[in-house]
């Protein structure tokens, strides 16, 4: 998708907007963070929108939202690495052929059949511990709004917080966000807005 500079920009506040709010930036709040008037706003809004990169709810404030199938340019910044062995404490490393690389792309890349982009996000505090998510990791997030029972998720809560818990929807119809940690008690909800699904976890040393 050919975007200019102005566009891509735009793509990223909403994005960003909505993991954080839940809801899209207005044109006037997108217009502030650019320093361009409302008017070049809405040109651009509209030329995403018919280049099938935004779709917008009619007569619906705060309705923009990024198509299914938009690949934001820096969700998809392939990094990979040489591959050169395994290593196991007590064996020898068994060699790999040179050529063989580690591609961060195709492990937290689009998944078959997923079109959407990903992002990271830094953990704060230690609910998920027990599944190996800890104070200060890094997770990859793949943007999406929905969410299977046991999926680890980014999810937005009604009083503007957002958490990292592994999703349930009860029989009830409720929601459980169950921490991984035996000192956290589960949150129980209504609903939630989902702002995407953990598919791996970084850490640096």
């Amino acid at each position: 998708m050919n975007l200019t500079p102005k566009q891509l920009r735009i793509l990223q506040l909403i994005r960003d907007h909505r993991i954080t709010h839940g809801y899209s930036p207005t044109m006037q709040e997108l217009a502030n963070e650019l320093g361009i008037s409302k008017v070049t706003v809405f040109e651009h809004v509209e030329a995403l929108i018919k280049k099938g990169a935004l779709s917008r709810e009619p007569n619906r404030a705060r309705s923009l939202s990024i198509c299914d199938d938009t690949l934001i340019p820096d969700e998809h910044q392939p990094l990979c690495f040489p591959l050169v062995g395994r290593i196991a404490a007590g064996y020898p490393i068994e060699k790999f052929p040179q050529s063989d690389q580690l591609r961060l792309e195709e492990l937290f890349g689009p998944r078959v059949g997923e079109k959407a982009g990903s992002f990271a996000l830094q953990v704060e505090g230690d609910s998920m511990r027990d599944e190996g998510i800890l104070d200060s990791d890094y997770v990859i997030v793949e943007r999406r709004e929905t969410a299977r029972n046991g999926e680890r998720v980014v999810a937005l809560l009604e009083n503007g917080e957002t958490t990292l818990k592994t999703f349930f929807r009860e029989n009830d119809g409720r929601v459980r966000l169950q921490p991984a940690n035996p000192d956290f008690e589960p949150i129980i909800i209504d609903d939630c807005k989902i702002q995407g699904v953990i598919i791996g976890v970084m850490r640096r040393y």
